[in-house]
């Protein structure tokens, strides 16, 4: 039997992290199944899917939690599978527009008072090419229950976006 285990890692970014991280799991006979890494404000920071032997879980643990005495934090945390609604389906939102406090918050809310589920979230700022502004940028992989219709959430969403002074898009995701 194997057990799935999800690492989060953070630290002072520095070349050799992930290769510390791959030589640990790989000697204990881990599969790196995903990762998301990436430098934040100087931040190495991360989350990396791993399945090892059972009778291995114990050993990759301490292996991991020995990298802390080069800065660096992993949390090692037993990956449990969360029912799946069988009728649910994958959207792709995508948002842009001049950065100011409150996007995330208000774009989730809608989200979370409709059941659905962020399956991923990739947000920067960036300065705007025209505009002179900082522009910010995300886009979401949703997991939308069969309940609510694309249509029905493409108009609450640009609705919002109005409020926001933002443009969205919501389309399926590229290869689905």
């Amino acid at each position: 039997m194997t057990t799935s285990l999800i690492l989060n890692v953070i630290g002072p970014d520095r070349p050799g992290l992930v290769n510390a991280i791959a030589d640990r799991a790989t000697a204990a006979g881990a599969n790196w199944l995903e990762s998301r890494l990436a430098n934040l404000a100087g931040q190495f920071a991360g989350i990396v899917h791993l399945q090892v032997a059972d009778e291995r879980v114990a050993t990759l643990t301490q292996a991991l939690q020995a990298l802390e005495t080069h800065g660096l934090r992993i949390s090692v945390t037993h990956a449990q599978s969360a029912a799946e609604d069988p009728g649910a389906r994958l959207l792709q939102l995508n948002l842009v527009g001049q950065d100011h406090p409150g996007i995330v918050k208000e774009i989730s809310h809608v989200l979370f008072a409709r059941g659905i589920s962020i399956d991923e979230l990739d947000t920067e700022c960036v300065e705007g090419s025209m505009s002179g502004g900082t522009l910010f940028r995300a886009t979401a992989r949703l997991r939308v229950p069969a309940s609510v219709s694309t249509d029905a959430l493409r108009q609450v969403l640009e609705g919002l976006a109005n409020d926001l002074m933002v443009d969205v898009e919501l389309d399926s995701p590229a290869g689905a």
